[in-house]
């Protein structure tokens, strides 16, 4: 299932979000390049956890799902290696229908906000 993309509207609207953010980002920050580099890291890494979750949680998950796919590709149905498996989301937005796959049998392209691949296993 493909993410829901911003109307035009929309679009405008988050822009208007993202600069009000920035601008009380560098206010907060009074000119210090430093901490503004903290700031956005920090609100970069609250964000992606609100999308993501975070890395325990995601872990938790990996593990489950490992155990109910018994260890196999979700794709190929051949035995996953023990690391660097990729948990798919097939519903980025809900977080739900997840899967383990091989990490060689796709390629993923980050993109702010959803995280999309394209398995070819």
């Amino acid at each position: 299932m493909a993410n829901r993309q911003l109307s035009p509207e929309e679009l405008a609207q988050a822009n208007v979000l993202l600069s009000e953010i920035r601008t009380k980002l560098e206010t907060l920050s009074h000119g210090d390049r430093e901490l503004l580099f903290a700031y956005r890291r920090k609100v970069f890494k609250e964000l992606t956890y609100d999308e993501r979750s975070k890395p325990m949680v995601r872990r938790k998950l990996k593990d489950q799902k490992w155990k109910e796919q018994r260890g196999l590709c979700a794709i190929c149905g051949l035995e996953l290696p023990e690391r660097y498996t990729v948990l798919d989301r097939l519903n980025a937005a809900r977080n739900m229908s997840m899967t383990l796959r091989h990490p060689s049998s796709a390629f993923s392209v980050f993109i702010p906000h959803s995280l999309v691949s394209v398995s070819a296993c």
